[in-house]
């Protein structure tokens, strides 16, 4: 066989899923959704809306449909490639539940009982259903249907992403090497963007203080009235430091946007007015955020080409799954489905 015959390597596949629960933020953008864009042509890449995770907590059936096209568009608009990457609703492919059965008859009920999420959510809730409980083996059921080898997870997500990798280990224990054991990735590319209003904590869609987030989808004049407003000091020099976490947070957002140091930033504006220093700030983000929300714009609207993407994205991931529930079932000691 020749050198040019023969067969590449594979690409390691990598696996990240969202709800599908709004707008993305100005740090969703930055610090995780930009990356994935990166690993596009490098990594086999696919990218769940999980629709099925959002109905855990209460929810608005409609709201939900709006918001999974919505998302869709947003991934899309934000340089998540379809014709590179299977961009997919978690409902639109068998097996994720099937999986998750499976799964969750080797998960002990105690290790799902501890979990940090479960136990956080399950205390702002008057009643708690089963499927809150059994999420994170969903969640896993998510990954190992794919053999994903890399998952970028948010410290949020870190327990449940462990739960993925006990349940992998315990499976290929039980019944022969099947799945891969998931490692976490987390990208040496990337900024931890805080509320412009306390820039002491995250940046957060369901922040109820409307000027405390950017929205990729926002418009030029509210981007700008919302950094305007952000919060900063008495003391009116540009400069990074712990005593001056709304500055640094500002300092952040600009280097991330335009690829320029912080200390170079803290150079240039050396002795000018926060006034001049956010204005600049403003210009990057609008200059960053707009084509994308141009594009979001073009796609929301046309709900056709939104279908067609979900129809394509999920006949991949689709293959990809049955063969994964195919071995699963056999060596579980199911019978062969009927073809």
């Amino acid at each position: 066989m020749s050198e040019t015959s023969e067969k590449k390597p594979a690409k390691p596949v990598v696996l990240t899923c969202a709800q599908p629960t709004g707008r993305l933020h100005l740090g969703n953008y930055l610090g995780a959704v930009l990356n994935w864009g990166r690993m596009q042509d490098d990594h086999e890449c696919y990218f769940g809306i999980v629709d099925q995770h959002a109905i855990t907590v209460p929810y608005v059936p409609a709201q939900l449909r709006e918001n999974t096209y919505s998302c869709l568009a947003q991934y899309v608009a934000s340089g998540l490639d379809p014709a590179r990457s299977r961009l997919f609703a978690q409902s639109h492919v068998i097996g994720h539940t099937e999986l998750a059965w499976i799964l969750g008859c080797l998960c002990p009920l105690g290790q799902l009982e501890r979990m940090t999420q479960f136990k956080d959510k399950s205390r702002k809730q008057e009643s708690v259903d089963a499927g809150l409980l059994f999420y994170p083996v969903l969640m896993a059921a998510d990954i190992l249907l794919y053999n994903a080898a890399l998952v970028p997870v948010g410290d949020d997500q870190k327990q449940h992403l462990e739960l993925a990798r006990d349940l992998a280990e315990k499976f290929n224990h039980r019944y022969s090497d099947t799945f891969k054991v998931p490692e976490p990735f987390i990208s040496k590319v990337g900024s931890r963007i805080m509320s412009l209003q306390d820039p002491t904590a995250k940046m957060s869609k369901s922040d109820p203080n409307h000027a405390a987030t950017v929205f990729i989808t926002d418009r030029p004049e509210d981007i700008r009235k919302k950094i305007m407003s952000a919060v900063t000091d008495s003391s009116a020099e540009v400069r990074a430091g712990a005593d001056k976490p709304g500055v640094t947070n500002l300092l952040s957002i600009m280097s991330a946007c335009t690829g320029r140091s912080v200390a170079a930033l803290e150079s240039e504006f050396a002795g000018k007015g926060y006034g001049d220093f956010k204005k600049a700030v403003a210009d990057a983000v609008v200059a960053m955020l707009d084509p994308v929300r141009l594009r979001y714009d073009e796609l929301i609207k046309d709900r056709g080409e939104l279908d067609r993407i979900l129809k394509a994205g999920a006949e991949q991931a689709q293959a990809t799954a049955f063969r994964t529930l195919s071995k699963v079932n056999r060596k579980v000691g199911f019978v062969e489905r009927p073809r």
